[in-house]
């Protein structure tokens, strides 16, 4: 997803979910197998990723199946996994991993069923190649199926951008910001309009305009790369926080939720796996939202990966699942329920999928909007360590949002914590 969903969460907030999701559940893995000859299957992972009606008719067709879900926060759950991982017991039977955290996994490859062992060289020409590549170690092992695809869009509120004295119409939206410049520029006019925010947070502007660049946080040799990619997305954050056009809320918490009910912002940078938020979150707005063009074109934000921890009990089972999830007919359910985009090209062709709009985003053409994104994308290489020094750069934009640091000040300290992460 990758998916996901970017599920930043404030510092303390990081600690405090290790052990227990959002959701409430325990983050507790195992892989007892149940009485009766029934198998548990574990599954792991945060946000929707359209599990539920699959879960059903997966148990309705295996009936030995039971699955339990087990839907945590982003950061939570990778953290978890990979204290499972060294203390040699406990992960769970399948384990989502996003593409924040793929090369840190796919580096302990030894930890992971290697899927081309159960068969799964059949579908490495199914899948965009570099999504297939992402999961692949170093000398060969497989340690994932993709799940989705995370090409950008910016989702709007239709109706507010009325109230404001703005186009609505998507491809005139789409005009408005050829650039993030530009993007801002809206933004300013929209809060001299209605005195309300024009975008959620600071960490949903930099994520997206990270993923545009072309390096990242890290090079292909593992070497940190501040003054490149993060620093022109860092300041892009900083200039919406500075604008006054940021609600300042932290993405994936409760009062970011709230946000949406309240109609605190407007716009929000959307990988295709967020349409599925936006639509949990605040289902009466159906109809309000719609989608047009990200400034600066491109990128991707998110994607995830099936994995399955080698310390398991039911590997045989956890790959039949796997496998069986990532057959068409479940793609393209996922994508229809919750937007998620699925990484296998020839799906982009199926008129089940190019030919879907989104009802609730004002019949947007989904399937054409991030199809075409999908195709086109550029992957930027995210290194071993990207997920601890991307939440470590958000958390000093949270700080700066909370007003316990000021913005001149925050580029050193956002240095000195992605340092801090990048050697631990």
């Amino acid at each position: 997803m990758g998916r996901s969903v970017r599920r930043a969460a404030a510092a303390g907030l990081v600690a405090a979910l290790a052990l227990t999701g959002c959701s409430g559940q325990s983050l507790e893995g195992g892989n007892d197998e149940a009485s009766g000859g029934q198998t548990t299957l574990k599954i792991n992972f945060w946000g929707d990723m359209g599990l539920d009606k699959l879960k059903a008719k997966y148990e309705a067709e295996h009936t030995n199946v039971k699955i339990v879900l087990n839907s945590g926060e982003y950061n939570a759950q990778h953290e978890d996994l990979q204290k499972k991982l060294v203390a040699g017991s406990g992960a769970p039977d399948i384990s989502a991993v996003d593409e924040g955290f793929i090369v840190q996994f796919r580096s302990q490859a030894d930890q992971f069923v290697n899927l081309l062992d159960k068969g799964a060289s059949s579908y490495e020409s199914k899948y965009l190649p570099w999504k297939w590549q992402a999961s692949q170690s170093a000398d060969g092992k497989q340690i994932g199926l993709g799940t989705d695809v995370g090409g950008l869009a910016m989702c709007y509120r239709t109706d507010l951008f009325k109230a404001a004295g703005l186009p609505t119409e998507r491809d005139e939206v789409s005009k408005l910001w050829p650039t993030w410049d530009a993007f801002l520029e809206t933004g300013k006019k929209y809060t001299a309009a209605t005195k309300k925010k024009f975008v959620d947070s600071g960490t949903n502007l930099f994520n997206p305009v990270l993923a545009q660049q072309p390096v990242g946080f890290y090079d292909p040799q593992e070497t940190l790369q501040m003054e490149g990619g993060p620093k022109v997305a860092f300041d892009v954050s900083m200039k919406a926080i500075e604008a006054g056009i940021s609600a300042n809320l932290a993405s994936f918490q409760p009062n970011w939720d709230q946000g949406f009910k309240k109609d605190q912002f407007a716009a929000l940078a959307c990988p295709a796996w967020m349409l599925g938020h936006i639509q949990d979150t605040a289902p009466d707005q159906k109809g309000k939202w719609d989608i047009a063009s990200i400034p600066g074109g491109g990128g991707n934000w998110g994607g995830s990966w099936w994995t399955i921890p080698k310390q398991g009990k039911n590997v045989d089972e956890a790959y039949k699942f796997v496998e069986w999830l990532v057959q068409p007919e479940q793609q393209i359910e996922v994508f229809k329920t919750v937007g998620n985009l699925p990484s296998q090209p020839e799906l982009y062709k199926d008129p089940a999928v190019l030919d879907f709009k989104k009802e609730f985003f004002t019949n947007a053409p989904t399937g054409q909007i991030f199809a075409a994104t999908a195709e086109n994308l550029k992957p930027q290489y995210l290194g071993k360590k990207n997920g601890p020094t991307r939440v470590a750069v958000e958390n000093v934009i949270t700080r700066v949002q909370e007003g316990g640091l000021k913005p001149e000040a925050a580029w050193a300290e956002a240095v000195k914590e992605a340092e801090k992460a990048s050697k631990a």
